[in-house]
């Protein structure tokens, strides 16, 4: 059955564009490794880079908080906008990170969203009441957390020389500001708005923070997992789309992909190699005839952020990053950027073996 990519190309064509693949060898591998190497070139220069799981860091990484109730301050169409990219979001159709605005990756998704369900695709002056309508009785759309000590003695500071980078515990968040806006997938600009009397950006433990809230369903014994059958990695439009056995999408993410077009991988089908939970990063210095490597521990402001999905293509990998403000840029090295909650969410869709259609 095809999936229904095709479909969504022409209905979003005058949105995102399109391009098809060309076939590439399957790749086979063999094993359920729990490392990957990375190796490319930055500015001329070799470089390397090995990630593994890190368990004795983890249970040191911020948790996050229970929900307590909806609110919400922005004004219109902020406000509504902001409701709209929720819904979305709950539904697996990303804007990466939620600001309340209009713009391409809130056009993406809601033009998807609406083609996969049959609905018109409102203009960009009439967005701001397709929550209303697309949406009705969407309850809960905001929580509230309040800021506690474990959070606060979370906050690090990363250094900048490698060696230092390797003897931390956890590369955990640089402020409040920093770790409740990627809690709420928000810009930090968005949270501050919607905050607007916290003293940011480490306000003092008892704040009460506001911020959206994505429910997780609960999981039942006997429930089968949900998973991809296939990824389809487009590079012009810069997005991940995921599709399960009957070709139905499950979800979108918007995507950084590599600045220089020599360094992208070929269109084609390969297969997830490896799958790690907040991975370690090996960093070896571009110096030649430096051969020193350094282990940065997990967390997320590790270079790879907190999920990573190895590729049977060598080299290559999608990752989370420290920086989710940029996703969607070409400016990654090789690989394919996500924002860490996405990556977390397609390295759960992901098993070894899911197919890969570069396009």
């Amino acid at each position: 059955m095809k999936h229904t990519t095709f479909f969504l190309l022409a209905t979003l064509a005058c949105v995102v564009g399109g391009r098809g693949a060309t076939a590439l060898p399957r790749k086979v591998v063999s094993g359920r490794g729990a490392t990957a190497i990375q190796r490319g070139t930055t500015s001329g220069k070799r470089h390397s880079c090995r990630f593994s799981q890190g368990d004795a860091t983890r249970a040191s990484l911020p948790q996050w908080s229970a929900p307590l109730g909806p609110a919400v301050n922005l004004p219109y169409p902020a406000g509504h906008i902001l409701a709209l990219q929720i819904c979305l979001d709950r539904r697996g159709y990303s804007v990466n990170a939620l600001d309340g605005t209009t713009g391409r990756k809130t056009d993406v998704a809601l033009a998807t969203y609406c083609a996969v369900n049959g609905f018109p695709f409102p203009a960009r002056s009439q967005q701001a009441k397709a929550w209303e309508t697309l949406f009705p009785g969407e309850t809960n759309l905001f929580t509230t957390i309040i800021v506690t000590p474990e959070d606060r003695r979370a906050i690090v500071r990363i250094p900048r020389a490698p060696a230092e980078k390797a003897a931390m515990t956890a590369m955990g968040y640089q402020s409040l500001l920093e770790m409740y806006a990627e809690r709420g997938r928000l810009t930090e600009a968005t949270l501050r708005a919607l905050n607007p009397r916290v003293r940011w950006p480490n306000p003092p433990v008892g704040t009460v923070i506001q911020i959206p809230y994505f429910p997780q369903p609960p999981k039942k014994r006997g429930t089968p997992r949900v998973l991809a059958d296939v990824l389809r990695v487009s590079l012009e439009r810069r997005e991940i789309t995921a599709f399960d056995r009957k070709g139905n999408l499950i979800a979108l993410f918007p995507c950084s992909i590599a600045a220089e077009k020599n360094k992208r991988p070929p269109p084609g089908e390969i297969e997830v190699a490896t799958l790690i939970p907040d991975p370690n990063y090996t960093y070896t210095p571009d110096a030649p005839g430096d051969q020193r490597k350094y282990i940065y521990p997990p967390g997320p402001n590790n270079p790879v952020g907190r999920a990573w999905i190895g590729l049977s293509l060598p080299t290559y990998g999608i990752h989370g990053t420290p920086w989710p403000e940029q996703i969607g840029r070409a400016e990654s090295h090789g690989c394919f950027r996500l924002s860490n909650w996405n990556a977390v969410r397609l390295r759960e869709l992901c098993d070894i073996g899911t197919s890969i259609v570069i396009e």
